[in-house]
């Protein structure tokens, strides 16, 4: 075969291979993940690839996508990573003499696949280290494929080619709009790309064929070839097992028609595609099939125009003036009715002593009504402001949004950002936290809300008016841990802070001179009147994050029968000590006592 830049130039077009994680996980059940069947079941490798070679692909993927250390260390095979990389290239190899046909190998290259937000910088070594291993065996180029960030392909090109001259084809995926997840449109991507040592730009995975012409049209002019290896539609999920839909390979010979028009050199496929598409794409080139049905791009979205910026919220405005703020914690009910959870904030509301309440979120990681809807029912039914705790633990970031989305369209915006308890220690110790990102991600993606873009940067309809807090604890076991997670939450776009609860103000103090004597947002901080030596007890020596001091654990043991109204006493003192510190408090109440709060407070 003509060298491979040299056929890039002239043509005619290189019909590339299809999907192999569907293929591999029939032949090879059981698998980790597609990769690992490099080492485990190497037969059934090589036959996936003869498969497409003899269906017409000159060009076929290493079984490597995700093979990088960082996303094999997620299914427990770090430890394989050299073994899972040099058996892929040497599987291709061995289908190209089983085959008896002349092919290019190309080393396959994914992205690491992690939502949250870090620097792409970062991510250089581990592509770097893939690289050199599959060079070393014998690939003949590199595909840079399935990436939807542009800042994270244009790290891993920067990391090949640091430890490679081997061409390069780089491969972002894009929506029907000819978008990245980012936002970002295929031409502006092309124009970045071809400013890289690259021999081809193009797109894969995505929507399917439809979606891969908008982008290839978009990406045209820039000067560089062409790619495009899209899905062969959008997945579905039955029974528990992702399923495409049934597209004929007559569409995906038409689709490969299309895509020669708009100048792609590199044809093939992704997820769901078999030979029989591939075999489709050659047929349709060897043919010089012309475009049977007129291309039409599909129109881009365009976002309404903001409406006026919404007021500030009675917390913000509050805290801004100077006000005393208190609010009171309440959990949700685990129930299907909110009747007393209404009854007890109007209580508040009504003593004028509170003036916000916070809603916890599945506090302890035990089911309850989701915090973000009874907010929404206790400012419809109420009156009275809340401020909802928000875990990620238990929802996508695509969930997140969509439940932040409906909740800010209801009046609700003060959120406070946390991580949330661990499942294990909940009514669910058999699941798993979603846990997509942390309280950091989750600022992130509310200050980006409410810059108009969602979190990985594209625009939605209308910009939000979160105002966004994060907790904060000044008694960590950890210091310098809990300053930095502070400092980064304010980076983010973090406008107050809850503390966790205190019992003295020694720990806050100590804290507040780390800061440099003051907090860059403002602090409430939780006042807990303890009832009992054993409550204090239990919470001090089981409860993450809660440390009680000694002179209040004495205290409350000397009372003995007399401890729930010394603890009250201790919990007055706090609270006025508070005010030279703080510019407000939350409480929390005793267990099932919401109402006590307000002995407390009056």
């Amino acid at each position: 075969m003509a060298d491979f830049l040299e056929r890039l130039r002239i043509g005619p077009p290189i019909v590339a291979d299809g999907g192999m994680g569907a293929l591999l996980a029939g032949a090879a059940p059981g698998l980790r993940c597609p990769e690992e069947a490099n080492i485990r079941a190497p037969e059934s490798v090589v036959a996936v690839h003869v498969s497409y070679i003899r269906a017409g692909a000159e060009l076929i993927e290493t079984n490597t996508f995700g093979a990088n250390c960082r996303k094999l260390a997620a299914k427990l095979l770090e430890h394989e990573f050299e073994a899972i990389n040099s058996a892929a290239v040497r599987l291709a190899r061995e289908a190209r003499e089983v085959s008896g046909r002349d092919v290019l190998i190309a080393g396959a290259i994914g992205p690491l696949g992690e939502l949250e937000v870090f620097d792409t910088g970062e991510h250089g070594p581990w592509y770097a280290e893939q690289a050199g291993i599959m060079e070393g065996r014998g690939v003949d180029l590199f595909m840079l494929e399935t990436f939807f960030d542009l800042d994270e392909l244009c790290s891993a090109v920067a990391a090949v080619r640091g430890v490679s001259s081997l061409p390069i084809v780089a491969l972002l995926t894009f929506d029907d709009e000819a978008e990245t997840t980012g936002g970002i449109d295929a031409y502006t991507a092309a124009v970045r790309l071809a400013g890289l040592d690259v021999a081809a730009i193009g797109t894969n995975h995505g929507a399917g064929p439809l979606a891969a012409l908008t982008a290839l049209d978009a990406m045209g002019g820039v000067g560089l070839p062409l790619a495009a290896l899209p899905n062969i539609g959008l997945a579905g999920i039955v029974g528990g097992r992702v399923v495409y839909p049934h597209s004929t390979p007559e569409y995906f010979g038409d689709f490969a028609a299309q895509a020669v028009a708009l100048g792609a050199r590199i044809i093939g496929g992704c997820c769901g595609t078999t030979p029989a598409q591939i075999e489709a794409i050659r047929a349709a080139l060897d043919e010089d099939r012309k475009p049977r049905m007129a291309f039409e791009t599909q129109a881009s979205f365009q976002p309404h125009e903001p409406s006026a910026a919404a007021g500030e919220t009675r917390l913000a405005r509050a805290l801004r003036e100077g006000e005393w703020v208190v609010s009171v914690e309440l959990d949700p009910p685990k129930g299907g009715t909110n009747d007393a959870m209404i009854e007890v904030a109007r209580t508040l509301l009504a003593s004028g002593a509170v003036g916000f309440v916070d809603v916890n979120d599945n506090p302890m990681a035990r089911a309850r009504m989701n915090a973000l809807m009874a907010s929404i029912a206790i400012q419809r039914e109420v009156g009275i402001e809340t401020i909802p705790h928000v875990t990620p633990r238990d929802t996508t970031v695509m969930g997140l949004e969509g439940v932040l989305l409906g909740a800010h369209a209801e009046g609700v915006r003060n959120i406070l950002a946390v991580t949330g308890d661990p499942p294990h220690v909940g009514d669910y110790p058999g699941s798993r936290g979603v846990y997509e990102i942390d309280a950091i991600g989750l600022v992130q993606l509310l200050a980006g809300l409410n810059r108009g873009v969602d979190y990985v940067g594209k625009a939605i309809d209308q910009p939000t008016s979160f105002f966004i807090g994060v907790a904060v604890n000044p008694s960590a076991d950890d210091p310098d841990l809990e300053l930095a997670r502070f400092e980064r939450k304010v980076a983010a776009g973090a406008r107050f802070a809850m503390t966790q609860a205190l019992f003295d103000v020694d720990a806050l103090e100590r804290f507040l001179e780390r800061l440099g004597g003051a907090s860059p947002i403002p602090l409430l901080a939780g006042v807990w009147p303890l009832r009992s030596h054993v409550m204090a007890l239990r919470l001090h020596n089981e409860v993450p994050g809660i440390s009680v001091p000694d002179h209040v654990l004495a205290a409350l043991r000397d009372a003995g029968s007399d401890a729930p109204a010394v603890g009250l006493s201790l919990a007055r003192d706090l609270l006025e000590s508070l005010r030279d510190f703080v510019p407000g408090v939350y409480v929390i109440p005793p267990f099932k006592q919401p109402e006590a709060a307000l002995d407390l407070l009056m």
